[in-house]
């Protein structure tokens, strides 16, 4: 009986030990599907990933080919802004200022060359007349030096000759002089009149440029305003044009004015240096009447002595 009951207990200890050794098993074969598991769920939560990273590119890029497309489409407007498209489109007020300084600058050099001529031909003429009388000993030699041909000085030799035939019997020298020298007088204004002519319209032209094409030039922004505001944005394509159709005028204004102030500057230098040599052949007329009137009344004086 002892050992039927040592037996059922050694075997009841096994079956215990079997069972205590049989948990592990189970709970690793119960923890080794759950890999699988978490493993097929890592896969699910990375793959949307891609799924939704391409349709993100595409959408990106749209945006930089339309910014694209629109510089295209800015550049070639921008390069279009030549004087000659900027004159051609813009407000007619604008055109009309920007005409009437084109043909103000055409008045300028028309006066520089022309004034050119005359002033280089003038000088010449005198100074040649100058030197063929600086011999002569009375004014009718000075006239036959001269011969028939008109100028400044042949004419203040016809004024001597006048106011000593007219006063011819007076025995008063001092006012023959006075009266020939203000006829000198009257003659060498008319010939500074003469010589100015043309220097008022660069004085003209010079002083008023500047501000007719700044009329312009806010006439053309007033307009690019209300451009602005009737098309509501401030694009450069559209605020750029009517801005440099302004500045256009100003810059036209400026073409115009700093040549005409040039231009005056040196005509005024060169007729002062031109009256000078007037004045000279108003003194050589002077000292040949002088000259004529003491050998006049000489002769008198050795006729009255014999």
């Amino acid at each position: 009986m002892k050992i039927m009951s040592f037996q059922a207990s050694l075997a009841a200890a096994l079956v215990l030990a079997a069972a205590w050794l049989a948990s592990p098993v189970c709970a690793q074969t119960q923890a080794a599907p759950a890999a699988p598991v978490q493993s097929t769920a890592q896969p699910s939560a990375v793959s949307p990933a891609p799924v939704v990273a391409p349709p993100a590119a595409p959408q990106a890029a749209v945006p930089a080919a339309a910014k694209s497309d629109t510089a295209a489409g800015i550049a070639p407007a921008m390069k279009e802004l030549s004087p000659w498209v900027m004159f051609m489109s813009a407000d007619i007020i604008v055109k009309a200022v920007m005409i009437g300084l084109a043909f103000a600058s055409l008045m300028t050099w028309t006066v520089l060359i022309a004034k050119s001529i005359e002033l280089s031909v003038a000088s010449t003429k005198l100074r040649s007349a100058l030197k063929k009388i600086a011999e002569a000993r009375s004014l009718a030699e000075a006239q036959m030096a001269l011969g028939a041909k008109e100028g400044i000085l042949p004419s203040f030799l016809a004024a001597a000759l006048r106011e000593a035939r007219m006063s011819a019997g007076l025995s008063s020298d001092t006012g023959i002089k006075e009266r020939a020298a203000s006829s000198f007088s009257e003659i060498m204004r008319a010939e500074a009149r003469r010589i100015r002519v043309g220097m008022g319209v660069l004085a003209t032209i010079g002083s008023t440029s500047p501000f007719v094409g700044l009329f312009g030039t806010v006439w053309g922004i007033m307009n690019s305003f209300i451009g602005i505001s009737k098309s509501q944005t401030t694009n450069l394509a559209v605020v750029a044009p009517g801005i440099a159709e302004a500045l256009l005028a100003t810059a036209i204004g400026l073409v115009a004015a700093i040549p005409a102030v040039i231009i005056y500057n040196y005509f005024s230098r060169v007729t002062k240096s031109y009256l000078e040599l007037v004045s000279r052949a108003s003194g050589a007329a002077g000292r040949l009447l002088s000259r004529d009137l003491d050998r006049s009344h000489g002769g008198a004086h050795s006729r009255a002595a014999e």
